[in-house]
């Protein structure tokens, strides 16, 4: 029997889940939703990657939009999607819920006649189940008859080829017809057919899961002692009980006549926020450790703490954390209950769960506002043709970068709304400026919106804040104050808008600019808790300061995707010279340089001596000749 190459195949349930984000109000009145991956499966696969397991999942989604964002999801996070396919005939699942309070959860299924209830036998693949050391059924998918073959020949293949079989009993009554439409949140209905209908499944699993309801929908009884001790009557399956704050507690073997006396890990009290999806995570954690061949204890201090970050957010998998978070909270424990609150975890959390960014990023950048207006004005040019000139700009860089990554641009809202979206037809790293243009202490453009959250609400998830301070380590106290006090409204925006924010700091304009000068305006942010995902700073003038710098990031933040270089107009040639003085910095990954590129061709586009295809081509050509000069900094 060849190794298994894979850790684990979920199977069944995949859909999209709409959170309402008015905590405290009815469903009815919710008036905007988070999206994210949903459905028991889907998520544990998630919450398994994420964990270092390498997951699979096999289901349906919709030839549709929302279809390709699992798929596309999964991919980002590094789950396995051989087994997902796609029905042309079918709509991919969707789930509304909100949070009314800390014991109420609204939560309506879309599921007629949807994608993933179409599961069958044609889509389990025996040599796929083959190469996972488990499959985990779930108990919704057993509902259905064509769901219930596809499951049962997942496990008989399992079974032969010596693979382990996890049940996830994961009761949903009105998914079995037992409750209305408006009654999704209902977690137990008593059933003698759903019970006679699970119990053939029970002596084929090695693992079975679930809450005390679950387990005597399973068992067959109210008292949860009894329950577990008729499912021990007909399988040999180590049995985990799931008990909320109190932990679970595990039966590898004969059952004790006190429920207590099983064996169990530490528990871990937090405020509850929202327990959907809470025991998807729980179950992750626990096969990071059981498929890990873990002690028990191991494996339900991992499951009870992924249950404990899952019932403290607001959403399911992308609430779950990652190994490194988990880590880390077990190392250092909670510090308050709130444990959605705390900053650290939060920025693991965050960094170790944004998308793939570029390892190195060559950025044309043509965001700038005022100097294009006055260029505009010096050549007699409408300024609505500045708006004509950057979708020029596009066109350049897009022949550079050739579709090969790691290329981007830097572009506005004001002059650069056509430009965005063409853009956005390329695989470019985006940025975006919020700064008013020159301001000092720092200020926001936030073209006619009032605050700066409703503003970036706007924006595409996958656009980069960008926000330039003129920041120098030696201004007033009163200065420094008021300009930290914007960077950070910027950090706690882009994490409310899940969107990355990269932070531009020039110091050089205001001061003197020494080898410690930059190093210490960081060392100055990081203190105050900014931990932007780029930094985008001045050359430096040796390799001494670009070390210093390297040191305040790798001490401050290691998870900082590092530092692009701007040009501040410089010629092509110092820029070359400024990218070898930065060769043997770690944390300089690239740089972001615009009117080096764009200065003179603008203007003499904007008085009419060159045409459009001439405004190209220069401008292509200084960008490959400073592509050119970063590529070959190190020769």
């Amino acid at each position: 029997m060849a190794n298994p190459t894979l850790d684990v195949i979920t199977i069944g349930r995949s859909s999209v889940d709409l959170y309402g984000q008015q905590i405290g109000g009815r469903l009815e009145d919710m008036a905007s939703f988070s999206k994210a991956v949903g459905g028991c499966p889907a998520n544990i696969a998630i919450g398994t990657a994420r964990l270092g397991l390498k997951s699979a999942l096999v289901s349906r989604v919709g030839d549709e939009h929302m279809g390709r964002f699992i798929r596309e999801q999964l991919a980002r996070e590094g789950v396995n999607t051989d087994g997902l396919k796609t029905d042309p005939k079918r709509l991919t699942a969707l789930v509304i819920l909100g949070v009314r309070d800390d014991k109420t959860f609204p939560l309506i299924f879309y599921r007629t006649d949807c994608a993933d209830a179409a599961l069958d036998e044609s889509d389990i693949d025996e040599d796929f189940i083959a190469s996972a050391k488990a499959i985990v059924v779930t108990g919704t998918h057993f509902s259905k008859p064509n769901s219930a073959a596809a499951q049962m020949k997942a496990i008989q293949l399992a079974k032969k080829h010596g693979r382990k079989v996890v049940f996830d009993v994961d009761y949903r009554p009105n998914l079995w017809g037992l409750a209305g439409h408006g009654d999704g949140e209902s977690r137990y209905i008593k059933s003698d057919q759903v019970t006679s209908h699970l119990a053939p499944i029970l002596p084929l699993c090695d693992l079975i899961v679930g809450t005390e309801e679950e387990l005597a929908i399973a068992g067959g009884s109210e008292d949860t002692l009894e329950t577990i001790r008729n499912i021990r009557a007909i399988s040999k399956a180590t049995i985990v009980c799931k008990r909320g704050p109190m932990g679970c507690v595990v039966f590898p073997g004969a059952i004790p006549d006190d429920i207590e006396k099983g064996e169990r890990g530490p528990g871990f009290p937090v405020e509850v926020y929202n327990v959907l999806g809470a025991g998807d995570a729980f179950m992750s954690g626990f096969l990071r450790g059981w498929l890990r061949d873990e002690p028990t204890a191991t494996c339900c201090a991992y499951a009870n703490a992924c249950g404990a970050f899952a019932v403290s957010r607001l959403l399911c998998a992308p609430e779950i954390p990652t190994f490194e978070e988990l880590q880390f909270f077990l190392r250092n424990g909670l510090p308050h209950r709130a444990l959605r609150k705390d900053e650290t975890i939060n920025q693991i959390h965050w960094a170790t769960t944004r998308r793939v960014g570029p390892g190195s990023l060559r950025a044309f950048a043509i965001d700038h506002r005022s100097q294009l207006e006055a260029l505009a004005d010096k050549c007699g040019a409408d300024r609505t043709r500045i708006a004509d000139f950057k979708r020029l700009a596009v066109e350049a860089t897009a022949r550079v970068a050739n579709g090969r990554t790691g290329f981007g641009m830097l572009l506005d809202g004001t002059y650069g709304r056509e430009a965005l979206f063409r853009a956005a037809d390329h695989p470019f790293w985006i940025g975006r400026p919020v700064e008013k243009p020159g301001s000092r202490p720092l200020d926001f453009d936030l073209e006619n919106q009032g605050s700066l959250g409703a503003h970036l609400a706007e924006w595409p998830v996958t656009q980069t804040i960008k926000c330039l301070a003129f920041y120098h380590p030696d201004d007033d106290a009163d200065m420094k104050v008021r300009q930290q006090r914007e960077l950070m409204r910027v950090q706690d925006a882009a994490r409310a808008t899940g969107k990355e924010a990269m932070i531009e700091i020039i110091a050089g304009k205001n001061g003197p600019l020494d080898e410690t000068t930059i190093a210490r305006a960081l060392a100055e942010l990081y203190a105050i808790g900014l931990k932007p995902d780029w930094w985008k700073l001045e050359p430096q003038a040796s390799a001494k300061a670009w070390a210093a710098i390297d040191a305040v990031i790798e001490t401050n933040d290691p998870h900082c995707r590092g530092v692009v270089m701007l040009g501040l107009e410089a010629p092509a040639e110092a820029l070359a010279a400024a990218f070898r003085v930065s060769a043997a910095a770690r944390s300089v990954r690239g740089f972001a340089v615009g009117r080096t590129l764009w200065a003179k061709p603008a203007e003499d586009w904007l008085s009419g001596a060159i045409s459009d295809q001439q405004a190209i081509d220069r401008m292509a050509s200084n960008f490959a000749t400073l592509v050119a000069a970063w590529d070959g900094r190190t020769t």
